[in-house]
Order: structure tokens, then C-alpha cells, then sequence
């Protein structure tokens, strides 16, 4: 043992001594063979020749253990100025962003947030919505049906407006929600995906009107891109579901060589909006006599983009680190009013 000058010529000596074939387990074994009285008087000594071998193996472990340690505290050196490794890390969507952005503003504007599901039968999804089955809007929304037997034909949801539907049959109003969430439809260019964000706002209750709407939504529009200067233009549209209806535009201007919202020197579009039809509030069991209200809706990502200057909706989706590096945002960036919902 006292040869051994390293801890792989120590734990020969142990295998040697201690091991299936050592000397003092043989010596173990041989216990069995021996008389009652010969045992009686050699067993304490052999057991004590394992205890005293395996305690002067630990302690000459640890001797050299300690002996390499003070080696290497020798040799090495550490530098703590050093910063320490960067690990990975992860960052927020801007989708999800901007969902916590709009809900910030809309509970400060007393709204409420309200989910549904994302596989919707056709009566919450088009015939409550005033859109009947031989309604051209229907194929305007070019739909992923679900196969299997249902009391309805099930859908994959084309907008978040079956949500308020759901809303105003298991509620009683005044009424005021947003319904974020994902939806459907066949479409796939720069500009559209077959899934996409949408938000919709529902306000329901008495003597409401198209001032309340166009207030509502220059009041969001001003807090989500944080600037004065937005200007509205509501052009008359068609939606099955709101009477009258209108195209919500936004004025946008050039600079540093970027378009951005803000200003009057063109006009985008970025929400559809209008008064709810009143077949829509009676179908959901309220009187269209006594309550009505407005409806608007938009695209999350698209607002993501104008907001944050990208160009291309299908990077949404490709699951690129180098994209979500650039745009993503770290989970400390979270929206407040009062101190910018924006990063």
C-alpha cells in the first residue's frame, strides 16, 4: 500500500486484498471450513484484518486526493473577471406580444377577455352570425371541415366571432369582451397563412353607437402604436354579421425611408368593424329592441407587422431561431400603460 502513488494503483492493492479473490476474503472463506473452536478463535482476527485494511485504504485515498487537489490548486488558475457563459436563451413570440399589448389596452377600457373553442360547429360559427348555408360568405371563408358524424358540421374556425356568440348565450348583458385567439382558412401567401391571430372586440348594451365604436378604436389605435397622430377613416363595407358596416383605415406616413402608422399621407386598411346585426343579437336570445351594440375585428399579426416593421407573415411560422432572435422579445418586456405596451 504504501507503494501505491496514485489512486489506480490504490485501488489495485484493494482489489487485491478486498476484492471476490483477495487475500483477506479468501481468508473470509475459509472460516466456513474451520472447526467451531478454531473459528471461535480466528474469526475476530481476520474480520479485524478487514476492518484495519479497509480503513488504512481510506485513508490513503483521501491522502491522495487531498495530494492531487493541492496540485492542481498549485497549477491552475482561475479568472474571476471573467463574465460568466451566456446559456440559451429563450424569447417571446411577437404574436404573444402584441395578445398581452392588446389586452392591456382593452382592460383599461373596461373589456373583458373571453376564449372559445377552436373547432366550432357551423351554427356558432356562420348561421348565428347571420351567414346561412347558402350564404356566398361561406365560400369567401373557404373552410377546413372536420369529418365524422355531428349534430352540426364542424369547422375549423374562420374567426373569433363564434366567441361572441358563446358569450352573449351564457351571459347576461351589457356586454364588453375581446376574442383573441387562432383561426382557419385556406389561404397562403406573403400576406395570409392557413392559420392565422385575430382579435375581436364585442360591445353590447343600450343606446350604443357608431361614436362609441369610432372613439373605441382610435382610443386602441392611438395606445397600441403609442402615437398622437392616427387618423381613421371608416369607408361603408359589407359584413353579413354587422348592419351598417364599415372598413376601419388608418392614415400612415414615410420615415427614415420606412412606412409607418401615423400621420395622413395614404391610407391603409387594418380593421373590419360595423353595428351588430340585429339577427345576430336575436339569435343569441336577446332583443334586438332593447340591446345592440358594435363589433370590430383585425389581424394580430398583421398588426405585429405594422408595429414592428415585418414583411413576410410566413416567417411567423417557420420556427427560425435567427428570426425570433431578431424580433422576439425577452419575457421582462411585458406591455403596461404606463410604461409603453411596446418594447
Amino acid at each position: 500500500m504504501a507503494a501505491a502513488t496514485d489512486l489506480n494503483a490504490l485501488d489495485a492493492v484493494r482489489v487485491a486484498a478486498l476484492g471476490k479473490s483477495g487475500e483477506v476474503t479468501e481468508l473470509l472463506k475459509s472460516l466456513g471450513k474451520m472447526d467451531a473452536d478454531t473459528r471461535m478463535a480466528e474469526a475476530p482476527k481476520i474480520h479485524a484484518l478487514r476492518e484495519a485494511v479497509t480503513e488504512a485504504i481510506a485513508t490513503k485515498k483521501a491522502a491522495l486526493e487531498n495530494a492531487e487537489l493541492d496540485r492542481r490548486l498549485a497549477t491552475e488558475r482561475l479568472d474571476l473577471s471573467l463574465p460568466a457563459r451566456e446559456n440559451p436563451k429563450g424569447s417571446v413570440h411577437p404574436v404573444s406580444q402584441v395578445m398581452d399589448e392588446l389586452a392591456e389596452i382593452f382592460a383599461d377600457l373596461g373589456f373583458a377577455v373571453a376564449e372559445g373553442p377552436e373547432i366550432e360547429d357551423d351554427w356558432h360559427n356562420f348561421t348565428a352570425l347571420n351567414i346561412p348555408e347558402t350564404h356566398p360568405a361561406r365560400a369567401m371563408h373557404d373552410t377546413f371541415y372536420v369529418a365524422g358524424e355531428h349534430e352540426w358540421p364542424m369547422v375549423l374556425r374562420t374567426h373569433t366571432s363564434p366567441v361572441q356568440i358563446r358569450t352573449m348565450q351564457n351571459g347576461k348583458p351589457p356586454f364588453r369582451v375581446i376574442a383573441p385567439g387562432r383561426v382557419y382558412r385556406s389561404d397562403s401567401d406573403a400576406t395570409h397563412t392557413p392559420m392565422f391571430h385575430q382579435i375581436e372586440g364585442l360591445v353590447i348594451d343600450k343606446a350604443i353607437t357608431m361614436g362609441h365604436l369610432k372613439w373605441t378604436l382610435e382610443t386602441f389605435l392611438k395606445a397600441f402604436f403609442e402615437r398622437d397622430d392616427i387618423v381613421l377613416r371608416m369607408r361603408p363595407s359589407y359584413f353579413p354579421f354587422t348592419e351598417p358596416s364599415a372598413e376601419v383605415d388608418v392614415g400612415w406616413s414615410i420615415e427614415k425611408g420606412r412606412r409607418v402608422v401615423g400621420g395622413c399621407e395614404g391610407w391603409m386598411e387594418v380593421l373590419g368593424s360595423g353595428m351588430v346585426h340585429p339577427r345576430v343579437i336575436a339569435a343569441c336570445g336577446l332583443d334586438p329592441n332593447e340591446w345592440q351594440g358594435f363589433a370590430f375585428g383585425t389581424g394580430v399579426d398583421r398588426l405585429a407587422m405594422l408595429k414592428y416593421g415585418m414583411d413576410d407573415l410566413r416567417a411567423f411560422f417557420d420556427g427560425d431561431l435567427r428570426w425570433m432572435k431578431h424580433y422576439g422579445f425577452s419575457f421582462l418586456d411585458v406591455p403596461t400603460l404606463s410604461g409603453g405596451v411596446g418594447a
